[in-house]
């Protein structure tokens, strides 16, 4: 099965930042939509946000919109989750996935590609 590789996870404090990258073959990078969801801690998986395979339609959970901006380079086969401002309940395995649908992202189970999540951990 395919994979998809995130990286940029780590240990932030209140109020910072950092960068998710996912990376995918090319041949599937380009020509699906690419989003990302996160499991907080005892909590179910979520939906944080998607991009259409050309980068012109973005979907953002609302507790993320206005802080987190996804956006996606298909000549790099790599799409990135920039997070500002964040706070604790913030603190996730956040996973990218890849689906030929953007309108899919909202059933996560139907995800034709995953990666394997990296930690997020955001500290008061």
């Amino acid at each position: 099965q395919v994979q998809l590789e995130e990286s940029g996870g780590g240990f932030v404090q209140t109020g910072g930042s950092l960068r998710l990258s996912c990376a995918a073959p090319g041949s599937i990078f380009s020509i699906n939509a690419v989003g990302w969801f996160r499991q907080p801690p005892g909590k179910e998986r979520e939906f944080v946000a998607a991009i259409s395979w050309n980068g012109e339609k973005r979907n953002y959970e609302d507790a993320v919109r206005g802080r987190f901006t996804i956006s996606r380079d298909n000549a790099k086969n790599t799409a990135y989750l920039q997070m500002n401002s964040l706070k604790p309940e913030d603190t996730a395995v956040y996973y990218c996935a890849a689906d030929p649908q953007l309108g899919n992202f909202l059933y996560p189970d139907d995800m034709a590609y995953w990666g394997e999540g990296t930690l997020v951990t955001v500290s008061s």
